[in-house]
């Protein structure tokens, strides 16, 4: 049956493609005003019936096109939109294999020759550093998100995490009609929104509120993304409700609510679920599994702007409720504000085997370990925007955090010499139980001067956090050997943990040769305190914990201050941006020991810092940029601080008050390229670190191996890395698409560190290779693999390591069947192969997880059967490998269960909720004038 169906789709395939033909149509834009050519206007190909999209590319610097495309038609619409001018329509006959137009006259206010102007968007629009797509122009399914949009668009690719990029670049954020959504974590928003309510797609540079209002250009190479709701739409209610329960006793339910009243946006989440999800998955088809999946890390937790939801390793069970609200207070105050509740449990098992490498010996390490944790956690984080005119806007953003936890923990561990002879062992018991709350907030005010970009800028960053913490220990240490030794601890800790930061910035922007070249003077003064205490008791021989520790207690006050002044350079045209940056560094580090004085310390450090970034623009397709940087770190005051921390007995740590500063040198370059008509994507980006002075550990293990730490200074250390990505897509035909792609990665590093004492340099060297398909027959199937190995080696430059070579591969297949009418099967198999692993570890996994849905209420509700780990193989084994330690570790994985889900959506947006209806209908108005 599977070589028949196989057999059936090629078949279609090739005899589609054979009634085609291939066209080519050409063309040169130039303005009918001032007879110059247009670049990025956007040229592509519409069939008459329906108005569904065929082709589209972009005109170069000449205002050339070329539109080649294989179909069926015997007729197309072309059209041409540019902004500020009127759009171009022609019908055109396909009854040649080539067809050039010639120079096409676009013009401003009148009417276009032999063509009539339509009101539509183009399906793509560039506009100086945006990048803006129309979403009605890609057609998916009908109950499509905005992911599965995300996934047609040139250039951007989406991971099965949901972790989005365009050119290469990564996605950071995404807003809503300029405002955030639920935070700055982007699967929120794209896997929750319906295409439907979105208009356009537009991705930007990421910045600040700041640095938009006064015009700047960012360093970074994170993108923003934008989704827009049209203003006519805005206004109504939308969103969805489901539930689902399934074989041992698991399940899920989710709510969203949305209620858009122009600038008035109200939104509801809840959430809850017992299979390591965030409780956000709506019964989706495509991603409900949360983080149950066969993976190397992966706790079924997941954070926005540090704010934890779910947590814990092995099985999760979460529930989760947010609102956020955004509105607008008058004509000068924006506001978003949300609010976040998260609770969850977990519980897990690890068993972790470790082959420790000396210069001389080896010892090997059992543990085994088991926890159980409770966390509630609470935020609230506000955003005003006010403009008080064109030229002054005061940005503040308050935040409240409010967090409780409680983990339960058991291990025991030993360890065996060469001969496998026990030298010591020890089992640990804790119930922890700590409490936090922290406020801060974050103040800019821009003032802008004239018309050339001159501003002047003040921002306060400020935040306050305590944290109170109830430990309760038990442990058992037996060291043996020639002298044996027995540790019992049965303590308390009573911690304080409390910090005051302040970090403050001025700067002036003057501009010197009008808007392309200035020069930015800035000042910033930074003040960190935090105030650590742990109060340790023994219990007395009445069972009360009454009997002071001071060698387990501590009470500290550390302050880290810095003053920078700072002076930058600045050029940009409207393809070019270079900006060169230099600060001198002035820091005070001091530690204060209030129960051990002889140990507090003061050190004093001097040291410049330095920045360039530059980013050109070749053409609408293609860009690159180049980054340096020069960034001085001191050590942290708990390396620096000379006295012993005995809190593990089995391994003592000293500070090393003379440390200096690690220097860090780093570059970054990036080159990428798209061409939607060609459908070829292609960028490349590449890295580097010299570092200087960097701080490692330095232990010593004794016979018994137990450990003394401590830490030093060492030159040498550095990191390389490259990756190269190459995709094209092939239209088969109008409803066949065929994508491939091929990438590599490549990273060298040496690491300079010490092993019982002696220094020694490591080279890490290693290659992942990967290959990927995505064979799309719009409305009957989709399938997508992808598989990647992984080589590494690790050489030693001390006889007594071995040098080691390790090897991963990775296969991962996606398929979807939209067969018959109103189904959809998905089925997402993923298989792992580490021939590396220990013996009594799982080597290798197959990993299949299966949907089956069923479309009912005219599409507004969904019927899913889910099926997790089919075939009952899911593991998390891995294998670490250091310079000097092996690790082997497997923990506590989702087991296979089966799950009957119901998901309705609601939608009352635009004129009876329509708005996202994909009939083909574009609401085109025919007209004389551009309106």
């Amino acid at each position: 049956m599977r070589n028949l169906i196989s057999f059936l789709i090629l078949f279609c395939t090739i005899f589609s493609f054979s009634q085609s033909k291939q066209f080519t149509i050409s063309g040169t834009l130039i303005s009918d005003e001032s007879n110059t050519p247009l670049e990025s206007a956007t040229a592509y190909l519409e069939r008459v019936k329906d108005s569904s999209l065929v082709s589209y590319t972009i005109t170069d610097k000449t205002g050339s096109f070329e539109l080649t495309d294989r179909i069926v038609d015997t007729e197309l619409n072309l059209l041409i939109s540019y902004v500020g001018y009127e759009t171009y329509v022609k019908k055109i006959k396909i009854d040649k294999p080539v067809i050039n137009l010639g120079t096409i006259n676009l013009k401003i206010d009148s009417n276009a020759l032999d063509a009539v102007i339509v009101k539509t968007s183009p399906p793509i629009t560039i506009k100086k550093d945006t990048l803006e797509f129309n979403v009605k122009s890609f057609k998916t399914k009908k109950d499509a998100n905005v992911e599965d949009v995300l996934r047609l668009l040139p250039g951007v690719e989406v991971d099965e995490e949901g972790n989005i990029t365009v050119n290469g670049q990564s996605v950071s954020r995404i807003l809503v009609n300029g405002k955030p959504f639920f935070g700055n974590d982007p699967t929120i928003t794209t896997r929750n929104l319906t295409k439907d309510v979105i208009e356009k797609i537009q991705v930007v540079d990421t910045k600040t509120k700041a640095q938009a209002f006064a015009g700047e250009n960012s360093d970074s190479e994170d993108k923003t993304i934008n989704l827009t709701i049209k203003k006519e739409n805005n206004k109504g209610i939308f969103g969805r409700v489901a539930a689902g329960t399934g074989s041992d006793e698991t399940y899920e339910f989710a709510g969203m609510f949305n209620r858009f009243d122009n600038d008035q946006r109200l939104s509801l989440l809840a959430g809850g679920n017992n299979i390591n999800s965030p409780g956000f998955s709506f019964g989706e088809i495509r991603k409900m599994f949360g983080g149950g999946r066969m993976r190397v890390s992966g706790n079924g937790s997941f954070n926005i702007d540090g704010r934890s939801f779910g947590g814990g390793q092995g099985i999760v069970t979460s529930k989760n409720a947010g609102l956020n609200y955004a509105d607008e207070l008058g004509k000068k105050v924006d506001l978003s504000a949300d609010y976040f509740h998260s609770g969850s449990s977990s519980e897990n098992e690890t068993a972790t085997q470790r082959e420790n490498i000396l210069p001389d010996s080896r010892f090997f390490t059992n543990t085994n370990s088991t926890s159980y944790s409770d966390s509630d956690n609470h935020s609230v984080n506000m955003e005003f925007d006010i403009k008080l005119d064109s030229t002054l806007l005061i940005n503040i953003e308050p935040s409240f955090r409010l967090t409780e936890n409680r983990t339960v923990f058991s291990r025991n561990s030993e360890s065996l010499d060469e001969s496998e002879v026990l030298t010591n062992e020890a089992t640990t018991d804790s119930e922890v139980e700590t409490f936090g709350k922290s406020f801060s907030n974050d103040i800019d005010i821009t003032k802008k001067f004239g018309s050339k970009g001159a501003y002047l800028r003040l921002s306060i960053e400020n935040e306050i956090s305590s944290r109170d913490s109830e430990d309760f220990l038990y442990s058992e240490t037996y060291i043996y050997g020639d002298n044996p030794e027995q540790i019992i601890r049965d303590q308390f800790t009573n911690g304080e943990n409390n910090s005051n930061n302040v970090d403050t910035e001025l700067s002036y922007n003057i501009p010197l040769i009008g808007e392309e070249f200035s020069v930015d003077f800035s000042y910033t003064y930074r003040r960190n305190k935090t105030e650590d205490k742990k109060s340790t008791f023994d219990k007395d021989i009445n069972g009360d914990f009454s009997v002071f520790n001071t060698d387990l207690s501590t009470d500290f006050e550390y302050i880290n201050v810095q003053n920078s002044p700072e002076i930058s350079f600045r050029y940009r045209t409207e393809k070019t941006y270079a900006r060169i940056r230099t600060s001198y560094i002035f820091r005070t580090l001091e530690n204060r020991d209030l129960l051990r004085p002889q140990f507090s310390i003061k050190r004093n450090f001097e040291a410049i810092e330095m920045s360039s970034y530059f980013r050109h623009r070749f053409s609408p397709k293609s860009s690159m940029y180049f980054g340096y940087r020069l960034n001085n770190d001191p050590p942290q005051l708990s390396q620096l601080q000379a006295f012993q921390n005995v809190s593990n007995p089995l391994n003592t740590v000293i500070g090393n008050p003379n440390l200096e500063p690690t220097n860090d040198h780093g570059t970054r370059f990036g080159y990428n390229a798209f061409d939607p008509q060609k459908g070829t994507e292609f960028n490349v980006n590449a890295y580097g670190n010299i570092i200087n002075n960097e701080i490692v550990s330095n232990t010593v293990v004794d016979e018994n191996f137990v450990r003394e730490t401590t830490f030093a200074n060492v030159n040498g250390n550095y990191n390389l890395g490259s990756s190269i990505n190459v995709g094209k897509r092939v239209k088969l035909d109008t409803v066949r698409t065929l994508k491939y792609g091929v990438g590599i990665n490549v990273n060298k590093s040496r690491r300079i560190n010490f092993n019982n004492g002696i220094q020694y340099a490591s080279d890490v060297n290693s290659i992942s290779p990967n290959i990927n398909f995505m064979f799309t027959w719009k409305n009957v199937m989709e399938i997508r693999p992808r598989y990647t190995i992984s080589f590494t080696k690790n050489k030693y430059d001390i006889d007594s390591f071995d040098n080691r070579e390790f090897l991963f591969h990775s296969l991962n297949i996606n398929t979807a069947t939209f067969l018959p009418k109103n189904f959809e099967w998905r089925n997402n198999v993923m298989y792992t192969y580490n021939p590396n692993i220990a013996e009594g570890f799982q080597k290798s996994a197959w990993f299949w997880n299966s949907t089956l849905a069923y479309s009912v209420l005219k599409n507004k509700g969904i019927i899913t059967l889910k099926a997790y780990d089919i075939l009952n193989q899911n593991t998390n084994a891995r294998r670490v490998a250091t310079q000097d330690y092996i690790q082997d570790s497997q923990s506590t994985v989702l087991q296979q269960y089966f799950m009957l889900s119901f998901s309705w959506k609601f939608n009352s947006l635009g004129k009876l909720g329509e708005i996202g209806n994909d009939s083909g209908s574009r609401g085109r108005r025919y007209h004389g004038r551009r309106r």
